[in-house]
């Protein structure tokens, strides 16, 4: 069974719910339009659901609720420590300082670092999409994934998001992580009992899983093989590295209240297509989409766009379950 809240309801709640556990009413509200909208997308995992998670870890101090993000750095290359606080205010103002940079100088980029986790990494990108730009953004997460040939858990899933302006249309956004599944769809085939394919994870000595049990105790496995993981690799650097972070290794989990504060990192990279193609990209971009059309496929990211519609009609649908955890950490039994 379930509830239908209206946007504004989710977002009144969920923000109550944080600011009741040692959270800033600035960054309780900007977490909650993030997991919002996150829930509207239908991105669940980075939605609701993380609102009695991060309720806890603010609680007890994992999660600084009040902390205030800083800007150092100078020219296009600029650094924001989110000081053990929530992702999304240090975010939010590294967007802020991306747009204005970016279209001065046709390129500017930012190191997020001492933040937990972005959730879904493809809306921010979009943001500054919606502003003109091109935009990249690069995330490290708890250890999930091993090495090339490895077995221990060591690199995060490591997100990457992208998105681009398209004329008279949503930008288009890519948003992935990089392991074939997440950990989640191994603990739902546990609780039904089912076994799991070969690709999804290795065990504790680096051997093909097909029992969850097993999997969970091993490493997820990366898409496309030694790729994904070179993939991820480069989040690892450009996150841990070269934003000065912890590496996923080094950080606690963000889904329970053990541990010191994860402290992972987040790089954004904006680009004004100005800058290197005058008034040709938009043009090239219309023909791009038109390309896809003509083929009868969709542009990724493209499912987001009826679910908000649909959202915004009839509200979304929270079980009942989750909807009493969060009334209750609202203090609205």
């Amino acid at each position: 069974m379930s509830v239908t809240l209206s946007l504004s309801e989710a977002e009144r709640l969920a923000a109550r719910a944080l600011m009741l556990n040692r959270t800033s009413e600035t960054n309780a509200r900007l977490t909650a339009q993030a997991l919002v909208a996150a829930e509207v997308d239908g991105q669940s995992g980075h939605g609701l659901t993380r609102v009695p998670s991060y309720s806890e870890q603010a609680r007890v101090g994992k999660v600084d609720g009040f902390a205030i993000p800083m800007l150092s750095g100078k020219g296009a290359s600029l650094r924001v420590d989110a000081r053990a606080g929530f992702a999304y205010p240090a975010i939010e103002m590294a967007l802020e300082t991306l747009t204005p940079l970016a279209r001065e100088m046709g390129t500017a980029s930012v190191g997020i670092f001492a933040s937990h986790h972005c959730g879904q990494a493809g809306r921010h990108v979009e943001r500054l999409a919606e502003a003109g730009l091109i935009a990249f953004l690069f995330a490290n997460t708890p250890s999930a994934m091993a090495f090339h040939g490895g077995a221990r858990p060591r690199m995060g899933t490591n997100p990457l998001a992208f998105a681009a302006p398209i004329p008279d249309r949503a930008p288009l956004v890519i948003d992935m992580a990089l392991s074939v599944v997440a950990r989640g769809k191994i603990l739902s085939a546990k609780a039904r009992g089912e076994s799991i394919p070969t690709d999804w994870a290795v065990d504790a000595e680096g051997k093909p899983a097909t029992e969850p049990d097993k999997a969970l105790a091993g490493a997820l496995l990366p898409i496309g093989g030694a790729k994904g993981s070179a993939l991820a690799l480069i989040v690892e650097i450009l996150c841990g590295a070269l934003a000065g972070s912890n590496f996923g290794w080094e950080a606690s989990a963000f889904l329970d209240a053990k541990g010191g504060p994860p402290e992972l990192g987040q790089f954004l990279v904006a680009l004004d297509p100005s800058h290197f193609s005058g008034d040709s990209f938009a043009p090239r971009m219309a023909a791009l989409a038109a390309a896809v059309a003509d083929d009868g496929a969709r542009l990724p990211g493209d499912r987001r766009l009826a679910l908000r519609e649909q959202a915004a009609r009839s509200g979304i649908a929270v079980t009942d379950d989750l909807y009493a955890q969060i009334k209750n950490l609202a203090g609205e039994h």
